[in-house]
C-alpha cells in the first residue's frame, strides 16, 4: 500500500496528465470503474476481479493523494473514517456482549437506527439517505422508501396502468415535437417501468445491465462471422446483419 501511495505521489509530480486532473474530472472513472469491477464478478474471472479492483483502489489513492495536496485528508484519514464507521455502525459484532444474536434483518435495521442517530440535529428527508448514483438504482431505492409508508400502487397492474398513461404523455409529446416535454415525459416513462419491475420483484439496474451483457455478447458474435468473411462489419447489410443476430440468440447463452 505504501509503495501504491508513493508511487501516485511521484505521477502527480512527474505525469503532464495525472498532474492537470482535479476532483471533479476524475468521478467519471471511479463510476465506470465500479461498473468494471461489477462486470467482472459477472463472469466470473476472478483475476478479472483482481485487476479491476485495483483500477477502483487507484481512483481511491488519486484522488487521496489531491485533496491531500490541499491540506484537506489524506489516504491514512480516508482509512480511520471507513474505519471507525464500519466499528461504530457493527455494534453487535464489536460490542457483541451487550447484544443478543441478531438476524440479517435486525441487523439491517440497527445500521439504520445507527445512521439516524448519526444525522441527528440535520434537517432531513425520508430520501436522503438515497445514494446519489445511476439513475436507475436511485429510483428503484426512492420507489421502496416511499412503499414503506404506503405511498405506493396495490399491484403490479396498478404501476402498469400508470405506465400506458405515462406512454400516452409521450406519445402526445412527441406529435407536438416539444422537446422539453418529449424529456420529460420519457423520463416518467423510465420512471413508470422501473415502478412495474420493482412490483414484479425485478431490478431494472441488473435488468438493464443483463440486457447490456447480452447485446455485447451478440454484438461481438456479428463482428466475429464478418472476420470470417474478410468483411469488416460496416460492410454487413442490415440483412447480414439481423441474420447474424438470430444466430447469435440461438447459439449464445447470455440469458
Amino acid at each position: 500500500m505504501e509503495q501504491l501511495l508513493n508511487i501516485m505521489k511521484e505521477l502527480r509530480e512527474k505525469c503532464p496528465w495525472d498532474r492537470e486532473q482535479t476532483p471533479q474530472s476524475l468521478t467519471r472513472y471511479a463510476i465506470e470503474e465500479a461498473y468494471e469491477v461489477e462486470d467482472a464478478v459477472r463472469n466470473g474471472n476472478a483475476s478479472d476481479v483482481r485487476d479491476e479492483l485495483g483500477d477502483l483502489l487507484l481512483q481511491v489513492v488519486f484522488q487521496s493523494q489531491m485533496y491531500s495536496e490541499q491540506g484537506a485528508f489524506d489516504f491514512s484519514d480516508v482509512v480511520q473514517a471507513i474505519t471507525d464507521k464500519l466499528i461504530r455502525r457493527h455494534p453487535h459484532v464489536f460490542q457483541a456482549e451487550q447484544f443478543a444474536a441478531l438476524s440479517p434483518d435486525e441487523v439491517s435495521e440497527l445500521w439504520k437506527q445507527i445512521k439516524q442517530k448519526e444525522k441527528a440535529g440535520q434537517a432531513v428527508s425520508r430520501l436522503d439517505s438515497i445514494k446519489h448514483g445511476p439513475a436507475i438504482s436511485q429510483a428503484e431505492q426512492i420507489q421502496q422508501n416511499a412503499a414503506q409508508i404506503g405511498f405506493d400502487f396495490e399491484d403490479v397492474a396498478g404501476a402498469y396502468a400508470k405506465l400506458e398513461e405515462e406512454l400516452s404523455e409521450l406519445n402526445q409529446a412527441v406529435q407536438q415535437q416539444n422537446s422539453d416535454e418529449i424529456m420529460a415525459e420519457f423520463g416518467d416513462c423510465l420512471f413508470s417501468l422501473i415502478n412495474v419491475g420493482r412490483k414484479l420483484g425485478v431490478s431494472g439496474e441488473m435488468a438493464l445491465l443483463r440486457t447490456i451483457h447480452k447485446f455485447r455478447s451478440r454484438f461481438a458474435y456479428i463482428e466475429d462471422q464478418a472476420g470470417h468473411q474478410n468483411k469488416k462489419i460496416e460492410e454487413l447489410s442490415l440483412e447480414e446483419m439481423d441474420q447474424l443476430w438470430e444466430q447469435a440468440k440461438k447459439q449464445l447463452k447470455t440469458g
